[in-house]
């Protein structure tokens, strides 16, 4: 039982990626498409988290503590899922604004009726 809580983070990071990358793959919207695209990004910001998760471990501030004496959490893989976040949220919202401007210059948002963008 141990083990399969070890990996069910590291399964629910591929869950959610490979939902978000269903729906991207099936979207008939480019609204929809984008946030396929969010969730698929959802999927790292878990993944993340379980590479940096420890058990009974601290925050790593070393003020209170001896070293060694006890195991903190890595900081780095913390602020690249802070990084991580603040990416998706912009490019999130670039993503949209492009959207927009297409709506407002052809009329829709279906990518199959965008004639005028194929090369």
């Amino acid at each position: 039982m141990s083990s399969v809580l070890h990996v069910l983070p590291y399964l629910v990071a591929a869950w959610v990626f490979l939902t978000g990358c269903y729906g991207l793959a099936t979207s008939r919207n480019l609204i929809h498409a984008i946030g396929c695209l969010s969730v698929c990004q959802a999927g790292t910001y878990v993944l993340l988290l379980a590479v940096g998760y420890r058990d009974k471990a601290t925050a790593p501030v070393f003020s209170d503590l001896k070293p060694g004496s006890r195991p903190v959490v890595d900081p780095v893989v913390q602020a690249l899922t802070l990084t991580d976040v603040v990416v998706g949220a912009t490019v999130t919202a670039l993503l949209l604004a492009l959207v927009m401007q297409i709506a407002k210059r052809h009329g829709t948002v279906d990518p199959d009726e965008l004639s005028e963008l194929r090369g």
